[in-house]
């Protein structure tokens, strides 16, 4: 395992998203969503699909009926969803951080439907990361934004996406998987057409914005597959959190937005409880490698 070029790749994805995102942000003040969505969706399932063609595997395949693969599905359909819609109303930091709760939610999702064993260290971390939820979300206060329960909603959906992907049935490649998740933006940009503004005929910068935005989502979504492949899972993971300096930094140079000190502490205990868990994950997977090399062999 090269856990080096890991983590370096995994930077570098968390930095194709958070470029994407600002994009993503920019085109939507001036085409509608639904059409951005359609666009965007459209492009990525096509060229995964192709290249899951070339690989011999359709993304036409009845695989796409299983009921885990619908459920990954869905989560990923609501996932995508609240976050692009928060793209366009929310400021980029906040969305962001409220993002980062996600692989608290695909722990807390391991453990109720997966049945992940886990100690009180481990629950106590979630715990400390739901409170870092709410301090960023601040219920009840003046400064509450309904709009932000999307960033939320978005932390939940894609971690339910997640969670359902490591229950993959047999056969199903992740170029299908990839196609199948770029389709659910193809179908949600279509019932947003059809119940909010009509399509309009985007300008050959936004054409290009858009093209540009499916681009930098695939090479992201590359990159992270290479950095998962290439270095050990614990010891890259902890540098999924880059993706939030990279939004915070976007967002002040290109929308000279100033995340304020609520965002920034709760996001502070999201990231801290959500790499205590990666770390502790990867003590004891040490631990249990190191007790099985231990033990002595016996002969069959």
């Amino acid at each position: 395992m090269d856990n080096l070029r890991g983590a370096a790749l995994m930077v570098l994805s968390m930095a194709f998203f958070a470029t994407e995102d600002v994009f993503v942000k920019i085109v939507t003040q001036r085409v509608p969503l639904g059409e951005v969505l359609v666009l965007l969706g459209g492009l990525g399932a096509i060229v995964f699909g192709l290249l899951a063609q070339m690989r011999g595997h359709s993304a036409l395949s009845p695989l796409f009926f299983h009921p885990v693969i619908l459920i990954r599905n869905l989560g990923e359909l609501v996932g995508t969803t609240c976050f692009v819609v928060g793209l366009m109303i929310l400021p980029l930091g906040l969305l962001s951080a409220l993002l980062q709760a996600n692989p608290l939610f695909v722990n807390l999702g391991a453990i109720l439907f997966l049945g992940m064993s886990v100690g009180w260290r481990r629950w106590l971390a979630i715990g400390i990361g739901v409170v870092g939820v709410i301090v960023i979300l601040r219920p009840g206060m003046d400064s509450f934004r309904v709009e932000a329960l999307l960033g939320l909603g978005a932390a939940i959906g894609l971690a339910v996406r997640d969670v359902a992907t490591r229950r993959l049935p047999n056969g199903v490649h992740p170029l299908q998987t990839s196609s199948w998740g770029f389709a659910m933006g193809l179908i949600s940009g279509t019932v947003l057409l059809v119940v909010g503004e009509p399509a309009v005929l985007p300008t050959a910068t936004d054409s290009a914005i858009i093209v540009t935005a499916t681009v930098l989502g695939m090479v992201g979504y590359y990159t992270l597959t290479r950095a998962m492949q290439i270095g050990d899972v614990p010891a890259v993971t902890p540098f999924r959190y880059t993706r939030l300096v990279f939004a915070i930094l976007f967002a002040f140079f290109v929308f000279s937005e100033v995340p304020d000190g609520y965002t920034i502490f709760g996001a502070g205990l999201i990231v801290s409880a959500g790499l205590y868990t990666i770390l502790r994950e990867a003590r004891l997977h040490r631990a249990e490698r190191r007790a099985l090399s231990a033990s002595p062999v016996r002969p069959g």
